[in-house]
C-alpha cells in the first residue's frame, strides 16, 4: 500500500508540474523569442533550475530574468552567489545562490500563469518589498516558502 502511495503521489505532482509548465507557457513562449535573439548573439541554451536557461545573454542590464519556464541569464552560470534583495538595499552580506532564487520564480509562475507580471508589478516590480523577490530569497535559503503570500512574507 505505502508502495502505491508513493507512484500515486509522484504520479499527482508530475500531473500538477505539467499543468503548471502549459499554464505559464505564453510568458514562457516570450521568453524563448527573447532567448532565440539572445542565441544568435551567442548565447548558450541548457536545462537548469526546472527551466530553459539561456546564459550569456548578451544584452539586458546583467543578472537573471525568468520569464516563465525560461531563465534569461547574463552570465555563464546559475551556480553563482548574488546578495539577497535585502542585503542589496540594505547592507548585510547573505548570499543565496541565483538559480535557487530564480527556480522559486518558475514556480510562482507555475501556480499564476499569465498572471504573475501583473501581479508582480502590482506588488512593486523589482524591489526589496516586493513578496516576489523576497518569497524567492526566502526559498534560495531555505528551500521552503517560494510563495509569495505565506506567513513569512
Amino acid at each position: 500500500m505505502r508502495q502505491f502511495s508513493r507512484v500515486g503521489s509522484r504520479a499527482l505532482r508530475a500531473a500538477g508540474v505539467t499543468v503548471g509548465v502549459i499554464w505559464a507557457s505564453p510568458i514562457s513562449a516570450v521568453g524563448v523569442g527573447i532567448g532565440l535573439l539572445a542565441v544568435v548573439g551567442g548565447a548558450r541554451v541548457r536545462w537548469s533550475d526546472a527551466a530553459l536557461v539561456f546564459q550569456h545573454v548578451p544584452f539586458g542590464p546583467g543578472g537573471a530574468l525568468t520569464l516563465g519556464n525560461v531563465i534569461l541569464h547574463t552570465g555563464g552560470s546559475l551556480d553563482v552567489q548574488a546578495l539577497t534583495y535585502h542585503c542589496a538595499a540594505h547592507g548585510g552580506n547573505d548570499r543565496v545562490r541565483l538559480g535557487d532564487h530564480e527556480r522559486a520564480h518558475v514556480y510562482q509562475y507555475w501556480l499564476l500563469g499569465p498572471l504573475f507580471l501583473p501581479l508582480y508589478f502590482a506588488c512593486g516590480g523589482i524591489h526589496v518589498r516586493n513578496r516576489f523577490e523576497r518569497a524567492a530569497d526566502r526559498y534560495a535559503q531555505t528551500g521552503r516558502g517560494w510563495w509569495p503570500w505565506s506567513r513569512d512574507v
